[in-house]
């Protein structure tokens, strides 16, 4: 037989998704996979349940449908802070996940680089990779994850095609500041690269902190293109309602690439997902506020258990210290399968997310859970002592 690709050699399958087959095998809590257990907005399943029943059912236009993109350009427009154009700058994808493989496509050519901060979402590597272009990494420093600034510099003297930045931040939480943005913009500027953003987390900040969009920076509409979906926001993970909103010249190839990837998002979730987005301004506070309180509750637990974390500025995630806990030998991806078993609660190893070598005693939780959920993960870790010894 002749031989398969070699791209796949230097990425394993998703151990975040890994973690989540192996907790629902030993009914572990499940706070390794990023999607919440409570309901999606009301109103959302009420519109659902009548578009089960009118349509529509068959292929949307390819760009996503357009009432959905209408609702997409004045939702998004209102926090950005301009005026989009649902048919020329918006395309709707298979979750964000698909918006950025459509970006990273449309913009590089083969051994071309990319940056990204480290700890970075686990797919963006593969992405890069399966794009046949080089990662480029540069150290965010816990416990505020601050990179240093003439290592970004040097990282754009590599010769960058673009950069890649998860605001606020999975898994670290960062949020970063408009400084820091700013900062980051000029290099850009300088240095010619492409700014490819991940925001689906961009309603998920704690207070002290406030996102800022990169396309709303001086001379970065030009250059950015923003990734998001109606996942986080909505509690609609399963939807897999994406979208990537870039000025008319990049989305003309991102579409290209859209259609022969995936075609078009689901005609009957789009048009259900309408009346998410018409949502008032008093929704994302209290979104934010939710969010908050499940923060307070999960990270005061962890305190009173004695579990080192870092805190979180945005998104839903802490990173957590198990090194107290780690046998001598025992790697972060066995003590994570070995305490789903043992312990009954699924995490994420730190060396999914790190490209520095080391780190082995990092461990990600997500708190997206109602409180029964979080009290009952938060008594069971409450025994990972005796449990892990």
């Amino acid at each position: 037989m002749q031989e398969m690709s070699r791209k796949n050699q230097y990425f394993t399958d998703s151990v975040i998704r890994r973690m989540t087959r192996i907790s629902l095998g030993c009914g572990a809590i499940n706070l390794a996979q990023g999607f919440p257990d409570f309901d999606p907005p009301k109103a959302m399943l009420d519109r659902l349940n009548e578009v089960a029943y009118q349509g529509p059912h068959q292929y949307p236009i390819t760009m996503g449908a357009p009432n959905f993109r209408q609702a997409l350009a004045k939702k998004c427009g209102r926090f950005m802070g301009r005026t989009l154009d649902p048919d020329t700058e918006i395309v709707v994808t298979i979750g964000s996940t698909e918006a950025m493989v459509d970006t990273i496509f449309a913009l590089t050519n083969p051994g071309d680089k990319i940056a990204m901060f480290s700890p970075y979402f686990e797919n963006y590597r593969a992405q890069a990779i399966m794009a046949q272009c080089e990662p480029v990494f540069i150290p965010l420093v816990p416990p505020e994850f601050n990179f240093d600034p003439n290592v970004l510099e040097d990282a754009f003297k590599q010769g960058l095609k673009a950069i890649l930045i998860c605001n606020p931040s999975n898994p670290s939480g960062k949020v970063f500041t408009y400084d820091e943005l700013k900062l980051i913009a000029d290099l850009c500027i300088k240095y010619d690269v492409y700014a490819i953003m991940d925001e689906v987390y961009e309603h998920i900040i704690y207070e002290g902190h406030v996102h800022t969009y990169m396309n709303s920076l001086p001379g970065m509409w030009e250059r950015t293109v923003s990734c998001s979906s109606l996942s986080k926001t909505y509690s609609v993970t399963g939807w897999r309602l994406g979208y990537a909103i870039a000025p008319k010249y990049i989305m003309d190839r991102i579409k290209q690439y859209h259609d022969f990837n995936t075609v078009g998002s689901p005609s009957p979730l789009m048009e259900a997902a309408v009346v998410g987005l018409e949502m008032p301004d008093s929704y994302y506070a209290e979104f934010a506020a939710h969010y908050a309180h499940m923060k307070k509750l999960f990270t005061e637990g962890l305190s009173r258990i004695g579990i080192p974390y870092t805190d979180p500025q945005g998104a839903y995630f802490v990173l957590a210290d198990i090194g107290p806990f780690l046998k001598k030998g025992q790697s972060d991806v066995e003590f994570c399968e070995e305490m789903a078993r043992k312990v009954g609660v699924a995490c994420v190893p730190g060396t999914s997310f790190f490209n520095e070598k080391g780190i082995n005693n990092i461990v990600r939780m997500h708190f997206a859970k109602m409180d029964s959920t979080l009290n009952e993960a938060l008594d069971r870790l409450s025994h990972i002592k005796e449990k892990m010894a």
